[in-house]
């Protein structure tokens, strides 16, 4: 998988703006089904700019702290041609970051990666393609498509020959009401 820089800008020690970071430190990956790193993470809205630190340590979850935001890369590999074994390695991650909401069988049967989150998700493709695949419908995005994801089933399935670089923030959000 590749490895995308992260570039972290802030005050040096005169108050001016500088380079303070060039390497990524939060990164999980399993070869063959996924490549992510938090590029930041917050605890708090608004995000205060005034806390030192690599904020993106922090971040241990799938989804960001109470009232925080999470930044991430993620870099997807061509769907496995094993669906059982990919559907046991996104359990995997899924028991490492905490995810709050299991797929059902059906869920997971659609996509080995369906997942929600209680979120507000912008995602980015920056490289590649991929299917957006949802409860009902599938669509495909190519560089510089964006997706607004409001807290609702979601995968991502990648039916081409090369990886495919999604880029995005998810922000903590109130949950959809029952029945909406």
């Amino acid at each position: 998988m590749s490895r995308w820089k992260r570039i972290v800008v802030g005050p040096d020690a005169e108050g001016r703006s500088a380079v303070l970071d060039t390497e990524q430190t939060n990164v999980q990956s399993e070869e063959g089904f996924f490549w992510r790193a938090t590029l930041w993470g917050t605890q708090e809205t608004p995000a205060n700019n005034s806390i030192e630190g690599d904020r993106s340590l922090d971040v241990k979850t799938r989804e960001p702290f109470p009232n925080g935001m999470i930044c991430r890369a993620v870099e997807i590999p061509p769907d496995h041609h094993d669906a059982d074994k990919h559907r046991e390695v996104f359990a995997d991650l899924n028991k490492k970051v905490g995810q709050r909401f299991e797929a059902t069988e059906a869920e997971s049967v659609r996509h080995p990666t369906m997942h929600r989150t209680e979120t507000l998700d912008s995602i980015t493709c920056v490289i590649g393609e991929i299917y957006l695949v949802t409860d009902v419908e599938e669509v495909l995005m190519t560089p510089g498509d964006t997706v607004i994801i409001r807290g609702t089933n979601h995968a991502w399935s990648n039916r081409s020959d090369s990886p495919c670089l999604l880029v995005g923030t998810m922000i903590d959000a109130r949950p959809i009401p029952a029945g909406s």
